[in-house]
């Protein structure tokens, strides 16, 4: 019956054995998936590997390099609601289906690209895996475990992969005989499979090296009084290059947010559909958020390198309803938050007087100022944000609490890093945010007063429209 097939989460359990429990958030964990999928692919580009292999992957192709994709011959497991999708869109996703698209085109497509498609589960796991069977080198790669427990798992001994091809064979037997027997043949044609069991020997050292190269090489530092000197010409050439470091630093954020951008827009045109799954319309929202999200943030940090290269530049101020503000923009932090299992308390008086600030750019300031005070807190914490009069301004404070109930706003301040005078990078979760003095120079552009201390949070004062 349907109902025995086994289930991809059966292949990680069998990966997992007798490997100790990971510690890792969903964050950190995939940046390690990615880093493992350019060292694996590196691996398999020497020559070593020219005669080809075969691989299979969920829940969407995990293998990108052009070179891999002619020469190896895969099998993709991907999510049944995706066929929905028209054809011209499904193909940007996934391969086309050879039994939807029996044309010679679509035939010439599938050819291209080298791998099937099989059906994926509801019930199936969602966590991405990994198998590369080459004759010299066999390997299989997964994200495992619970949010905090997060972990990537390598494994290349042959005990284990023949544990994980038998599971592989068995979904495939019922799933699609046909491929069963294709994989089958594909591996036979191998040839002889000589053990990779020392692959670990090459793979993790690689990893490192990979993920110590992905934290920020552009230290975006700016002249240290020891490096001035005494003469006016070293000066001004300090002066030129931090100049040019936040040149760059504008420009990586808008080659960021305009892909995005255009990504917003695509997802947004397929939300409008009404012929689409709930399931998909889910996650096409999801991407939305995901999106907005970042747009903003790396906004913050285009206006925080502006301000840092202009910082005599006037700043229009009007009158502005902070608290009508945040009531709206609430719902949408508590979503945010909620993925990462956070909640979000509001403490609104009534009847608050009109600020000075300007509402536009005061907008995803707040936002960022959430995931400031939220970023790295564990799942269960609780974020309170409160707004109250306090003399001729109004007090905007943020204060975190972690499940034992301890204030834990700056309780990771020791593990933040100077980029410079825009970024700080948190050398625990590997996150780069606002530097906290980029983020005050921000404030004070928007008429507030920053102040921020760890038995107090996070506080900021804006001015009184009617004092002012």
């Amino acid at each position: 019956m349907k109902d025995s097939t086994p289930l991809l989460q059966s292949i990680h359990a069998c990966m997992a054995a007798d490997v100790p429990e990971g510690h890792a958030n969903d964050s950190n964990a995939r940046r390690l998936w990615w880093a493992a999928l350019e060292v694996l692919q590196e691996l398999l580009g020497s020559d070593g590997h020219a005669s080809g292999g075969v691989w299979l992957a969920a829940p969407l192709p995990a293998l990108y390099s052009p070179d891999l994709l002619k020469r190896f011959q895969g099998w993709v497991w991907a999510p049944q609601a995706l066929d929905a999708l028209h054809a011209a869109e499904r193909s940007t996703l996934l391969p086309p289906d050879r039994r939807h698209k029996p044309d010679a085109e679509a035939e010439a497509a599938a050819s291209c690209n080298h791998f099937q498609r099989l059906p994926l589960q509801d019930s199936d796991s969602q966590d991405p895996l990994l198998i590369v069977i080459t004759g010299k080198l066999q390997v299989a790669l997964a994200l495992y475990g619970a949010e905090g427990q997060r972990q990537l798992l390598m494994r290349s001994e042959p005990d284990v992969l023949g544990q994980v091809l038998t599971l592989v064979e068995q979904r495939l037997r019922r799933d699609a005989p046909d491929q069963a027997n294709d994989l089958q043949q594909a591996i036979r044609l191998l040839g002889p499979l000589q053990s990779s069991s020392d692959l670990a020997m090459q793979f993790w050292p690689k990893l490192a090296e990979r993920l110590a190269g992905m934290v920020p090489t552009v230290t975006l530092q700016a002249a240290r009084a020891s490096d001035l000197g005494s003469d006016q010409p070293r000066a001004e050439s300090n002066a030129d290059k931090a100049d040019a470091e936040l040149s760059l630093l504008e420009a990586i954020t808008h080659e960021v947010r305009t892909p995005l951008a255009t990504i917003r827009t695509l997802i947004r045109s397929l939300l409008r559909r009404r012929d689409l799954p709930e399931q998909v319309l889910d996650r096409l929202s999801q991407i939305d958020t995901e999106c907005s999200e970042q747009i903003d943030r790396f906004g913050l940090i285009f206006q925080a390198a502006e301000l840092q290269r202009q910082p005599e530049s006037p700043s229009a101020l009007a009158r502005t309803d902070l608290g009508a503000m945040l009531q709206t923009l609430a719902p949408g932090w508590e979503q945010q938050l909620q993925r990462r299992g956070l909640t979000l308390e509001l403490k609104i008086e009534q009847d608050l007087s009109p600020v000075l600030s300007d509402p536009g750019r005061l907008e995803p300031m707040l936002g960022g100022l959430i995931d400031r005070c939220s970023r790295g807190l564990p799942a269960g914490s609780s974020l309170t944000l409160t707004l109250q009069p306090a003399g001729a301004k109004l007090k905007l404070q943020l204060l975190s609490r972690t499940p034992d109930q301890l204030e834990s706003l700056e309780s990771d301040n020791l593990s933040q890093e100077q980029l410079g005078p825009v970024l700080s990078w948190n050398t625990s979760t590997g996150g780069l945010q606002l530097s906290q003095n980029a983020t005050r120079d921000l404030l004070e552009r928007l008429g507030g007063r920053l102040t921020q201390r760890r038995d107090q949070g996070l506080t900021v004062f804006f001015p009184i429209a009617s004092h002012c």
